[in-house]
């Protein structure tokens, strides 16, 4: 055989060997790559007229495309690199089946996944109909629901001090000067956070949340017509040290703390609970005896003052956890907003409030009651029921309180009386007598606030003092008898054990005072010095009208009724300023007291505009002995 035939048939070899291969890859990439996958690799790289071809080197070139994904050999193999050809396609292959085996095994792991989800899924919408069927209800709960709707359905009429709470500031009577004080702190582009002081029932709550509608109004104060009034009580307001639960300033509830929230406990986010400070942001916070706030919850309300924010902190709270849904991420980042105008009110003193709470607040003083002032009340309170009173019926209710709250309970107690006995319809023409109100303060056993005295224009031994309580003023009733001492220098003086220690030293004073004024020695005398009564005294305040007692009773001399006094007196006789004038007055008022004498200097304390009392002003016990025994 010649070199010529040898090396055809070498040839004619080679390619059955590569007819083999290729039809072996072909076998392969179908087995591999499904035949969908196949045609669209066809069209998308436009090799239909290679993979049909009877050159065996073009449908190489084709398989390999296929396999490779267009990624393989550039041009169409020869002779030459026809093996290169072929190891690349074998190479992309191999490739092709440990995708496709990773695939594979990643396939099947979901798909498990994917059952064990479903299956639990399943128990939970079939947990969730069982509940439904059988668990949540029953004829039992069914039932017990109806009859709440029905309780719900069923009203009483509305509240009486509902119906009488003023609408507007003409109707909160007696505190003109208290509301003008109010609405200038609040009318501002710059409100200021504000404490109210005054004595129960006053108008104090109703004040404040009229004056916010009213700078509502206002075009140039932060206040929109959306912010809110959120009242609440300083009495009722409790918090848990450990933050559980803090209605106030708000709390973070922990995984282990929110019982049934599963959708947050089970993948251990903690939950911040915003409270009413950031419900009243943009607005008021109106807190109600602010001095019973806990002194801690004080601290940490001066805290939210300053910052105008919540903060939350829980050692639940992880900032890199995916799970955290975004308000709570929120929450905890930045904080809640807070920025709010505080108004709290108080029956107690202001030295009585936190000092530092006092710092960041201005003050605003309510004034108590007068009669007329309740008089008034009354009457409005009337008109509103559409009831007439007999003449002296709004007189009578005043001397029984000095609240205007208590006042219309008074009245409705009354109304209902006089319904019930005359057996009318609230659409009736209904009058209140004089007679009817003293029946029902019978009932109720409601005692006088004070009465007003009507008899003696001046007495021996009797004289009319002023005290205080909180914001409210009253007089001090004091009466005093003297008896020569069976034995000269050893008389005794007697005085209420009830009283106030610097009461009884005023009685001392009183008696060196007496002994330079009238040259007696008071040690000749038996003398009984008494606060009808039993009222305790705290401080020197009564000792000018002890003093001006005694010496009535010592020298026989009567003193005018329809005067009272304050003050301290002093060893040589003068009469020295003391505390509460403001109030004093607002007490002998309410006596149907005519001449109030205060310390010369406290007159400026005195209330401003009133017409129906005089106030004068006593430096020494000489200018106060000429006025109550009428020598001027």
């Amino acid at each position: 055989m010649n070199d010529k035939s040898k090396d055809g048939m070498d040839f004619i070899n080679d390619t059955m060997s590569l007819d083999i291969q290729v039809d072996v890859l072909n076998e392969i990439m179908r087995k591999v790559i499904s035949e969908k996958t196949i045609r669209s690799r066809i069209v998308k790289y436009k090799l239909n007229k290679y993979i049909h071809s009877d050159d065996i080197y073009k449908k190489i070139y084709a398989i390999n495309k296929i396999i490779s994904e267009g990624k393989g050999i550039d041009i169409i193999p020869n002779e030459n690199n026809i093996e290169e050809a072929i190891e690349n396609t074998n190479q992309c292959l191999v490739n092709a089946l440990a995708k496709r085996y990773i695939e594979n095994s990643i396939e099947k792991e979901v798909e498990q996944a994917v059952m064990e989800k479903q299956e639990k899924y399943i128990d939970d919408v079939r947990l969730g109909i069982i509940k439904k069927r059988k668990g949540s209800e029953n004829a039992k709960t069914l039932k017990k629901y109806a009859r709440l709707e029905v309780l719900d359905a069923r009203k009483l009429s509305k509240n009486i001090q509902a119906l009488m709470r003023p609408q507007v500031f003409s109707e909160i009577v007696g505190q003109e000067r208290a509301i003008k004080s109010l609405i200038s702190k609040m009318a501002s582009p710059y409100p200021q956070h504000i404490i109210l002081y005054g004595p129960p029932g006053v108008g104090k709550t109703t004040a404040a949340r009229l004056a916010l509608e009213e700078v509502k109004k206002l075009k140039y104060t932060p206040f929109c017509k959306e912010c809110e009034f959120v009242e609440v009580d300083g009495t009722t307001l409790r918090w848990d040290p450990r933050e559980i639960t803090n209605p106030l300033l708000g709390s973070v509830h922990d995984p282990i703390y929110q019982g049934s929230k599963r959708d947050l406990a089970e993948i251990g986010v903690p939950e911040p609970k915003p409270g009413l400070v950031t419900d009243a942001h943009g607005g008021v916070l109106f807190i109600d005896e602010i001095g019973e706030l806990d002194t801690i919850l004080q601290n940490k309300l001066l805290k939210v003052l300053e910052d105008k924010r919540v903060e939350f902190s829980s050692s639940y709270y992880d900032p890199d956890d995916e799970n955290i849904p975004k308000y709570i991420k929120y929450l905890f980042d930045n904080g809640a907003p807070a920025d709010f105008v505080l108004i709290g009110a108080t029956t107690r003193e202001p030295k009585d409030i936190n000092p530092a709470l006092r710092s960041r607040c201005t003050e605003v003083y309510f004034e108590p009651l007068s009669s007329k002032d309740i008089e008034k009340i009354v009457t409005n309170a009337a008109e509103k029921l559409n009831i007439e009173l007999e003449e002296g019926v709004a007189e009578l209710i005043s001397r029984y309180t000095i609240e205007g709250r208590k006042a219309v309970n008074i009245l409705a107690d009354v109304y209902g009386y006089v319904l019930y006995n005359n057996k009318a319809d609230a659409e009736d023409n209904v009058t209140i007598s004089i007679k009817d109100v003293e029946e029902i303060i019978s009932i109720s056993r409601i005692t006088p606030f004070e009465e007003i005295s009507k008899g003696e224009e001046y007495e021996v031994g009797h004289v009319y003092g002023l005290g205080v309580s909180g914001y409210i003023g009253s007089t001090i009733e004091i009466e005093t008898t003297v008896f020569e001492a069976k034995e000269k220098g050893k008389g005794t003086v007697r005085f209420n054990d009830t009283a106030g220690s610097m009461a009884k030293d005023s009685v001392f004073n009183a008696a060196s005072v007496i002994r330079k004024l009238t040259d007696k020695d008071i040690s000749d005398y038996d003398v009984h010095v008494n606060i009808i009564g039993g009222g305790r005294i705290d401080g020197p305040s009564a000792g000018a009208a002890i003093t001006i007692c005694i010496i009535s009773a010592l020298l026989n001399k009567p003193v005018r009724q329809d005067i009272a006094m304050t003050g301290e007196i002093s060893l040589r006789g003068k009469i020295k300023p003391v505390g509460g004038i403001f109030e004093k007055v607002y007490g002998a008022r309410r006596k149907g007291v005519k001449l109030v004498l205060v310390p010369e200097d406290n007159i400026k304390e005195v209330p401003q505009g009133l017409k129906d009392i005089e106030a004068r002003a006593v430096d020494n016990i000489e200018e106060l002995i000429k006025i109550v025994f009428g020598d001027e």
